[in-house]
């Protein structure tokens, strides 16, 4: 006998990028994190919020980060909710719009996450394909399904499409678009304004990457009040803790901080890109803080396997559609050139 729900029982778990115990010697590429330190004023609010006033439950309407954030992004605070990373926004808009048995879609390749989340809620899944090169196979011209989540830029291949041609995907949908925005610092525009143009449109930020604060675990979605107030009945009341609700409010004001880490994150991403490609990779265009790139071969598991040998930690998919090729998260210059070396090495 089980007592699990049977779609639980026979599902896969979502596999996160490895995390190595011994992770001060390894150059670690396989998680995209940002490979520079948060905002010193980051660090002081976390400093200065670790006093007594941890023994109190936190803001449970993350009012200052939602504050921040509706000054940055020039929308009311109630078209703002804050979240526990991303994942929790995408997890909640699945449980708020999607019953059992009806349908949610995304691109593949994409964030595999997403078909956890729906195989969670007893979602249909359904896919379709994109090329290399950005092209979505066979969408309709009414998609009809509950949820279509775009990843903007593409995970995990860099892809990034224009805010036209993601508002003319949005007029193709009957239920909401969701715009997955994890890495659109890293990118040259975005689509927050569509959230004001086309009701069903919500796009999801974490600061996980261009902030620096993956540890923290920190995201955010702007969307109409009325979904605004449907994600808010049903996340964890107290979904952010005091440390964290500091943290995204000093991150968010120092605009100063972020541009330059994403600045020199984005020249370090065009180096290593053309480096790559005299070796004879090739390397898909990318608008985000990794490349996907493919060796000469073919062989993307020779590679990381070499690699992982003289531990440096990239992302190796054993989906056919990827298997190829290698996602690079861009880290230092300095760990770019050992990165290069090793590749020149392995050959």
């Amino acid at each position: 006998m089980s007592y699990l729900r049977k779609n639980i029982a026979a599902m896969a778990g979502y596999v996160p990028g490895f995390q190595p115990p011994d992770e001060a010697s390894w150059i670690k590429l396989n998680t995209n994190e940002n490979p520079y330190p948060p905002s010193p004023q980051v660090l002081r609010a976390i400093q200065a919020a670790t006093g007594e006033g941890v023994r109190k439950y936190p803001d449970a309407a993350s009012r200052a980060g939602r504050k921040a954030a509706s000054e940055l992004y020039g929308y009311p605070i109630d078209w703002v909710i804050m979240a526990n990373g991303s994942d929790e926004l995408l997890n909640n808009l699945i449980r708020a719009c999607v019953s059992e048995g009806e349908e949610v879609a995304y691109l593949h390749p994409s964030y595999s996450y997403y078909a956890t989340l729906a195989a969670v809620q007893g979602a249909q899944i359904k896919t379709f394909a994109l090329t290399e090169t950005g092209e979505i196979k066979d969408f309709p011209e009414r998609y009809t399904g509950k949820l279509f989540f775009l990843a903007n830029p593409n995970a995990p291949l860099g892809l990034r499409w224009s805010v036209e041609e993601v508002a003319a995907l949005a007029d193709r949908c009957t239920g909401l678009l969701v715009v997955d925005e994890a890495y659109a610092d890293f990118a040259e525009g975005n689509c927050l304004e569509l959230v004001r143009m086309k009701p069903n449109v919500v796009v999801t930020r974490t600061l996980s990457k261009s902030y620096s604060l993956a540890g923290m675990r920190l995201g955010l979605a702007i969307a109409r009040p009325d979904i605004i107030a449907a994600l808010d009945k049903i996340r964890d009341h107290y979904n952010l803790d005091r440390l964290a609700q500091v943290a995204v409010a000093a991150a968010l004001v120092d605009q100063d901080y972020l541009r330059e880490s994403v600045k020199r994150i984005c020249a370090t991403r065009q180096w290593f890109s053309t480096e790559l490609g005299k070796l004879g990779y090739r390397v898909i265009p990318s608008s985000a803080n990794y490349l996907f790139a493919s060796p000469p071969d073919q062989n993307g598991k020779r590679v990381y396997d070499a690699l992982y040998q003289r531990k440096i930690l990239v992302r190796h998919f054993s989906d056919p559609v990827l298997a190829h090729g290698l996602r690079i998260s861009i880290g230092t210059r300095e760990e770019m050139e050992k990165t290069l070396a090793a590749l020149m090495e392995i050959g």
